[in-house]
């Protein structure tokens, strides 16, 4: 069976066609990160108007680079939720349109969770040349879902079974990446950019404390992100009124890799401290990372060495948004639900990855 996902929640247009939930072939995004960065963070007007202008060709490269045509889709699968309003409706009217002209059954599906989704790809077309994992992951699953938007952990039994274990009481991780790459003047997207800078710092050269919440699989980064705002400040002889966008003119090369490095330790570490309470709690069979922050090669070398079990993470082109994740998903959803008509899937921009059981 092969499904067309499209993918249009943030800055991110995608389609791509995955078959059967395992092999990829073809995977479209067009990015709109050169638009943004300019504003130092995502402008929802500008996200739609960029979505509305290359919605269609996107979708149709995607057919193009998989050699299909329309006879060769089974089902379209798009992502109605969560994300912003304008980028979600120009994604599901296209889905919709296409749907209805096509006669294809259509799935709604919920970001976050396809982000577990890019896991399941394993094969992928001769034109592509993605290190894609050896094999699936295998259930009782630990997900480790850590974005701009989201930082979770979810304990899936089955396609559709899943609990919430725990999630940020505040700022995701990705967002305090944002944040903290912005006050040491760091280009937008933070996570890659503080990645990058902490290659060259110095990850013990300041300590930050780790946020204790009642809620054991529970994430806090709010005070992560004001410690490391406070030190900044005392470290180029300011106090506490000082403006945090006056703060990158003040901090040298050295500052800010040292910075860069200590902040993504504290950061990772409290990610996989929670990951591996977790494992020794449920012993799953496999653990998986997944979201933008999952692309970070610190989080996959702390999260390899914590966890006593082989972990095999999809390729970083696949932790970024993108379809092929929504067409996986989409292709597990057929197995286990019945289409909505295109005539009445709504967006739902707030909707959280709420705990769910499998429908028969």
């Amino acid at each position: 069976m092969k499904i067309l996902g499209i993918e249009s929640s943030c800055d991110e247009t995608a389609a791509s066609i995955v078959e059967d939930g395992t092999r990829l072939l073809s995977n479209v995004v067009h990015t709109q990160i050169d638009i943004h960065a300019e504003y130092g963070g995502v402008v929802p007007e500008i996200a739609a108007r960029s979505h509305i202008e290359v919605i269609n060709p996107v979708i149709q490269r995607a057919l193009d680079d998989a050699h299909h045509t329309w006879d060769d889709i089974d089902a379209i699968a798009v992502t109605y939720a969560p994300g912003l309003s304008g980028s979600l409706l120009v994604g599901t009217l296209a889905a919709r349109t296409i749907a209805h002209l096509k006669g294809k059954p259509l799935y709604p599906i919920h970001h976050v969770e396809a982000h577990v989704y890019a896991n399941f790809i394993t094969e992928q077309a001769g034109t592509l040349s993605l290190a894609l994992p050896n094999r699936q992951p295998e259930f009782p699953m630990l997900a480790l879902i850590v974005s701009g938007g989201h930082s979770q952990l979810a304990l899936f039994r089955d396609h559709g079974d899943y609990e919430l274990l725990g999630q940020t009481q505040d700022d995701a991780v990705g967002e305090a990446f944002d944040k903290v790459a912005k006050m040491l003047g760091l280009p937008y997207p933070g996570g890659p950019s503080i990645a990058r800078a902490a290659e060259l710092g110095n990850a013990a050269a300041y300590t930050f404390p780790k946020a204790k919440l009642a809620g054991k699989y529970d994430f806090s980064f709010s005070g992560l992100k004001t410690a490391v705002l406070r030190r900044l400040q005392s470290e180029v002889g300011k106090d506490f009124t000082f403006p945090s966008h006056e703060l990158p003119a003040l901090v040298n090369d050295q500052l800010r890799h040292d910075f860069a490095a200590s902040f993504q330790r504290i950061a990772i570490e409290t990610l996989v401290s929670k990951a591996r309470l977790a494992y020794d709690e449920y012993q799953p069979a496999s653990v998986v990372i997944a979201g933008g922050v999952a692309a970070n090669q610190e989080l996959r070398r702390q999260l390899r060495e914590a966890v006593p079990i082989d972990i095999e993470y999809a390729p970083p082109s696949l932790c970024t948004d993108n379809a092929a994740m929504i067409a996986t998903l989409g292709y597990y959803e057929t197995l286990r639900k019945q289409p909505v008509s295109p005539f009445d899937l709504e967006i739902q921009p707030s909707l959280s990855m709420a705990p769910r059981n499998i429908v028969v």
